[in-house]
Formats: structure tokens, sequence, C-alpha cells
């Protein structure tokens, strides 16, 4: 009704004459000086006020954050009462000002300026603090793991991702800006030409010329309709990209000599380029030169060579950490194990733990993240959704001094060697997830680190495209001058890209051995039952072996009395009978069928017992036809003495 009532009695015929007159010109005039002048007095601090709000902890941020918000529930007048008591001429900083500096607010266009300030600024600070705090810290982290200085991360990262709510705290800063009048009247008064502004102008039209001040109204309505409209709703957090997504396209890479949408080739599965001059034989980008212009493996800086890794770790994760130049650790362990805790310890991204850490001859453990040539690569790849997957594998190479084209080149190596450079100038926000996957592995690796860490890289690729880059991933580390770890929940990854393996519980180290070690005797229940196996937790007495979760298991390896050690059980040597069997198993156990699932052409069946352990037995389709399985089945479990696996934990 409002708008209506204003819209029905503005003269139409009499607009233009009314906003064209010599004091709503002069008063427009200077409401865009004030409102402009206070959105650039409002960035300069209200940004870093709503950068401490959203990043940094200190004692009384609540208050702090209360009288940032207060002007927006404080009436103008208040304000306006509040700003003349402590920069008025007799207020607590105005004669200082005006004495010093010969500053003086009051009846001048700065203190309008101030008032608008005042009650504009908190729109620019809870729209800022709002977007930075919804950014994901994952995005600077791998910035920065990539070689790029704080003051690159927050231009080239930062800022592009924290644009649009800047951009709309400051349309309502502005907007908020134009049509302030409680404060400006009080603490700046009402003088034409200084301090006289349009909101102050419908004011005294009101009293003299009713249809002109209506003139001037629709003109501020208009406006503030028009920041509201160009926002489209991203004050509420409603905003929509203009670009029309682009469905996800295929996993799988085109297929050889396909020229993809950036005019690129695509790639064999063995990784050899369909180009010609891509890619080597091997795989390795053949000129992707390091940032010095050579083909050898190179660190930040560019300088080649090898470097091997000695790292203590303190906190909630603790162990020493030893490897050569080229060894490839896995790091395995349950949820909460202190696996992800251990790479951010390499990065100097945690507080949880701290790492005493030396690559090559080097010291870096005290070094800033973009300093310790230790690339990341996240669960989720954390690439910039504002770059493109060209620029996204560019990056750091720019951020180590590379020119932009050299850069660009390498980075269209290292997505066509990964399959994915037919996809180069797509964003991620068009990527599959596997795609956004290949081109996270690719950026981390066209930085040639010293220390590569993987925090399970391939989980969001399907079968066929993870063995592909399972390896290339292989053929790259065959050669890598540093030392890899791998975090994975996959046995097949550990296995097959692992030099070691490195379990961990609790944030300790249970076991660091080769994979074929800890295939065979693994430590940790965990392991054993990720490898397949049965994994009973016990205490030798007397011949058998007590178990942890109740119950006993006769052995037939003798273990010294009170020895905590870890029974392994395949799931081939678990036996099913319907009825108690007799005979040679001295281990038998009565259970129920809770679980069927089929693994290739055998069949995995879970045995839960109130009197005995819970086992996985393998058998045959056929065996279970004979036992007539099915869920709920009453079954017995028998497992012989020789067929257990003692390991000492």
């Amino acid at each position: 009704m409002p708008l209506l009532g204003i819209l029905a009695r503005t003269e139409w015929a009499e607009l233009g004459s009314h906003l064209s007159s010599e004091g709503v010109t002069e008063a427009v005039e200077l409401s865009l000086l004030v409102s402009f002048c206070a959105l650039g007095l409002s960035l300069v601090l209200g940004v870093p006020l709503a950068w401490l709000l959203a990043r940094v902890s200190f004692p009384g941020k609540a208050l702090v954050r209360s009288l940032v918000l207060l002007p927006m529930v404080l009436p103008p007048t208040v304000g306006g009462v509040a700003l003349l008591l402590g920069f008025g001429r007799r207020g607590l900083l105005g004669p200082w000002l005006e004495e010093t500096f010969g500053i003086v607010l009051p009846f001048h266009t700065s203190g309008a300026v101030v008032a608008a300030t005042f009650v504009a600024m908190p729109f620019l600070v809870i729209s800022l603090e709002g977007t930075l705090a919804g950014l994901r810290p994952a995005y600077e982290e791998t910035a920065a793991s990539l070689g790029a200085g704080p003051l690159r991360v927050f231009c080239t990262v930062t800022l592009p991702l924290v644009a649009p709510g800047l951009a709309a705290g400051a349309a309502l800063t502005w907007a908020r800006a134009l049509g302030e009048f409680g404060a400006t009247i009080t603490f700046a008064g009402n003088l034409p030409g200084a301090t006289q502004t349009l909101p102050l102008q419908v004011y005294l039209l009101l009293q003299e010329q009713p249809e002109a001040a209506t003139s001037v109204s629709l003109l501020l309505l208009a406006i503030a309709m028009a920041v509201l409209v160009g926002l489209r709703g991203r004050w509420a957090g409603a905003g929509r990209s203009r670009a029309t997504p682009t469905p996800l396209l295929d996993e799988t890479a085109p297929s050889p000599g396909t020229p993809g949408p950036a005019g690129t080739t695509g790639v064999s599965t063995t990784g050899v380029s369909t180009t010609g001059d891509t890619t080597s034989p091997t795989g390795s980008p053949t000129g992707a030169a390091g940032p010095t212009g050579t083909d050898d493996p190179s660190g930040p800086g560019g300088v080649g060579g090898s470097w091997p890794l000695h790292a203590r770790v303190t906190g909630f994760t603790e162990l020493t950490l030893d490897a050569e130049p080229g060894t490839t650790v896995a790091v395995v362990g349950p949820n909460g194990a202190g696996k992800t805790t251990l790479l951010r310890a390499l990065l100097g991204l945690t507080p949880r733990a701290h790492a005493e850490l030396l690559l090559g001859e080097t010291p870096v453990g005290s070094l800033p993240s973009h300093r310790r040539g230790v690339a990341w690569v996240p669960q989720d790849g954390a690439l910039f959704p504002h770059l493109t997957a060209l620029a996204n594998t560019a990056y750091g190479l720019r951020a180590q001094g590379v020119r932009r084209n050299e850069a660009r080149r390498q980075a269209q190596a290292w997505l066509t060697r990964l399959g994915v450079g037919h996809l180069a100038h797509r964003r991620p926000g068009q990527l599959s997830g596997g795609q956004a996957g290949r081109v996270a592995l690719a950026r981390a690796l066209a930085g040639r680190p010293r220390l590569l860490l993987l925090d399970e890289p391939l989980a969001a690729l399907d079968q066929t495209t993870r063995a592909q880059v399972r390896h290339t991933l292989r053929g790259h580390l065959a050669g890598f001058g540093g030392v890899c770890l791998l975090v994975t929940h996959d046995p097949v990854e550990a296995v097959s890209l692992a030099d070691r393996v490195l379990v961990l519980e609790g944030g300790r180290a249970v076991q660091d051995a080769p994979p074929t070690e800890v295939t065979r005797h693994p430590r940790s229940p965990w392991v054993a039952r990720m490898l397949g196996r049965n994994a009973l937790a016990g205490t030798a007495a007397d011949g058998t072996l007590a178990l942890d979760g109740g119950g006993s298991l006769v052995v037939a390896d003798p273990v010294a009395e009170g020895t905590a050690v870890l029974a392994v059980i395949a799931p081939e040597a678990v036996a099913l009978h319907r009825e108690r069997p007799h005979g040679s198993p001295r281990n038998v156990w009565p259970g129920t069928v809770r679980e069927i699932t089929a693994v290739g052409s055998r069949l995995r069946v879970l045995v839960t017992s109130a009197n005995g352990p819970d086992l996985v037995a393998e058998i045959t389709t056929e065996a279970a036809a004979e036992l007539r399985l099915a869920d709920g089945a009453e079954v017995f479990t028998s497992v012989k003495a020789t067929e257990i696996t003692l390991v000492e934990r």
C-alpha cells in the first residue's frame, strides 16, 4: 500500500521539473558524494572487521559483533546523538580532532559521511562475515600448499570467492547510506549544499511542496528497488549464477584421436598421447619443464634433486617417519586414527599436531605452508570454483614464478596425461566427481613438490578409471624425486602403489612395513578386516587365546603366556555347518546368519554369536544352497587351530 500510495500520488507530468529543480539536483549531487564516500570508508573499515569476526577467535568476540550490529537496531536519531557526544565540539574526541588536525565533523559534509557510515557499514560487515565464514578453508590451504603466499592466496582465491557477498554488502551499504536521514540531521544538521541530502530535502519539501516531495521519494524508491533487484536474492543466499549448468560429462576419456572441446586429443589407457608430442611413451610429459625450463623433476623454484623425508610428529598424532626419495607410503587406519591430522601437521595447518620436518637437507617444519614444498590433494580435491581446469592446474606453477604461457603448456600436458585434457576449459562445477579428482591430482603433480600428500585421491573414480589413473600415478611416482604419503581405505591402492604401509590407530603407528608383510601379518584388527580377514584380539593363556571380546580360542602356535596377540583367520578357513561338527575342529561356536554378500563367484556370510566371536566365512554358492543358508538361519562355525595365524600386537 505505501508503494501504491506513492505511485498514485505522483504527478507524472511534473516529475521532470520536480527532479530537475536547483535544490533537488544539488541534493542529488551531495547524496551521491556522501553515499560513495561512506561506502569507501565502510570498505576500508568493514572488510578487515568482517575478516576478524569470521576468521579470528579472541575474547569478547560476541561483544564486538554486537557493537558492530548495534546501529542496525538503534534508532538513527539516537545514533546521531551518540555521534554528537563522541565527535562533537564538546564530545569526547571532538576537541582533540579540532585542535590537532583542524577537523570539525558536526554541520559539515564530512559529518554527513560519518553519520551515513555509522548506520550503513553493518550491512557490509554482516554480509561479508557470513560469506567468509561459509568459505571452505580447504581452498586457501590448498593454494598455500601449491606455493602461493598469503597475499596471493587472498587476491587470487579468497577475494574472487567472496566477491558475490562483498558486492551484495557493498550495494546494500551504499543504498542505506543514500537513504540515511535521522543520524545525519542530528549530527550534521540540514545545511543546503553541505549536509542537505535527498532524504533531508524530502523532509523540507513535505512542508512546502508535497507534490515535489512525492517525486523525490519516488526517485529514492526506484534506486532502492534497483539495488534489491540487482542483488537478485544474494542477501538471502538465493542468488543464482547466470551461467547455464553444463551436464556432467562421461567419466571415460575420449577415444584416441578424438578432438575435445579444447582442441586437444584423447589419451589411450596406457597414458601414451595420440598427438605424438605431448607425452612420452612412459606417460611423462615431454617438455613439461619445471620453472627453470629443464625436464628434470623440480621442486619449488625449479631446483631438481632428490628429497628424503624425516619427520617427527608430536601432538594428537605421534610418530617418527623416515623415507628415502621415491618412496610411497600408504597411510591406513580407521576413521579418527589421525591420518588427515598427520598430513595437515606436515603442511603446518593444524594446531592438533606439530611436525619437525626435514626434506633433503632443508628443515622446513618452521616455515609457512607455501614455502615448504609440500603439495596436498584433499579428499574432495578443493578445485578453485572460479578457475578453469587449466587455470587450476597452472596455479602452482604461476605461484612459483613460471610465465603464464609456459605454465599453461605444462598444465595442459598434465591434464592430457591424466585423461582430462579435453576438459581444460571447463570449470569445476561442470566436471563430474571423477574428472574433478583427476584435475586436482594433475594440479598437485604439476608443481613438482618435494613431498606429495594424497588424501584418498582416487576415491571418487569408478573402478575402470581408477585402474587407469592408478597406472599413470604409479608411473609418475616411480620417477618422483620426493616422498609420497597416500591416505587410502582401498587395499588395492595400498598394495599396488605403496612401498610401505603405515598403519595408524589412535594417533599412533601400529605397523610400518612393506605391503606383503602387512598382508601376511597384520597387527591391526582394522587392517585385517580391510584385507578381508577375520581378526580377533586376545591374550595368550595356557595354550589358548583369551579373546578381548569374551570367549577363548584354541591355537596351534605356542605363544608366551600373557602376550597380546591378534588371531588372523582367512574367511575361507571358516567352515559352516547346520549341525554341530565332530572331529578335527577344536573351535566351534553356534551362531546366526546376519548377512550374505556375493564376492565374485563366491559368497561371504557374516555369522554372529552370543557365545563366541563374530566371523565372516567365504563359501561357494553350491555349498550355500546345500546348507540352505538365509538371513536368520541358525548355523555352527568352526575353525581349525592350524588355520589361525597369530601376530604380536
